[in-house]
């Protein structure tokens, strides 16, 4: 599976389900607390070391960019998906977003104070998560704040049905916070915390993991 393949087909995927996907997640946040308050831990933790601008990677539709903004960040979005960032534009037109790869993240180096990344990461092979949190790491600057949301597991699957029924060609990747956090020590991150949000209603476990680029580098 060569990346110019994964990355195609994962564009057009998420192209296909814009919409319908837009309306099934805009209001899903108001019902989950914990993961509300795992932003608000990571609005603090911007905060704190002194604000600034912040990314949401592969940011769909736009809702957790927007959420970030209410809580008062300097908040824009990227997403490899020119279907999502325009239904984004539609539904948010006070907020920036643009279309973009986390694979080859065109933003300056030392440039952002905070990024984001929920449930983007499950898309991307193993072999390439590496080069990911490279750019995290350039894009960041010393001190800045990174927040992973991601599936927990030790499998893949291929998805070839979403949101509505529509076809889609997506790799779906769960990992173990152990072997995310082993990455991100490698690149040069400290890592600050991690926890799990596990439901005996729900099927899937989600892994919240906190990270900063150290400050003296």
């Amino acid at each position: 599976m060569s990346a110019d393949n994964w990355l195609a087909d994962t564009r057009t995927s998420y192209d296909t389900v814009a919409v319908n996907y837009a309306n099934q997640v805009r209001n899903a946040l108001s019902e989950l607390q914990y993961l509300r308050a795992a932003l608000m831990l990571f609005a603090d933790g911007v905060r704190a070391a002194g604000g600034g601008p912040v990314a949401d990677i592969g940011c769909g539709p736009g809702q957790i960019t927007a959420h970030l903004h209410e809580l008062g960040l300097d908040a824009f979005g990227v997403d490899l998906s020119p279907g999502m960032i325009a239904v984004a534009r539609h539904d948010h037109p006070h907020l920036r977003f643009a279309v973009g790869s986390m694979t080859n993240l065109s933003l300056q180096a030392a440039s952002l104070a905070g990024l984001l990344a929920w449930q983007s990461l499950i898309h991307i092979p193993d072999e390439e998560v590496p080069t990911v949190f490279e750019h995290f790491h350039r894009v960041l600057r010393p001190g800045g704040l990174l927040q992973l949301l991601f599936h927990t597991g030790d499998r893949s699957r291929l998805k070839t049905e979403g949101y509505g029924g529509h076809p889609m060609k997506v790799y779906v990747h769960r990992r173990q916070p152990d072997k995310v956090a082993a990455w991100l020590r490698d690149t040069g991150f400290k890592v600050e915390a991690q926890f799990l949000l596990s439901s005996p209603d729900e099927e899937v476990s989600h892994a919240v993991l906190f990270a900063r680029r150290k400050p003296h580098e």
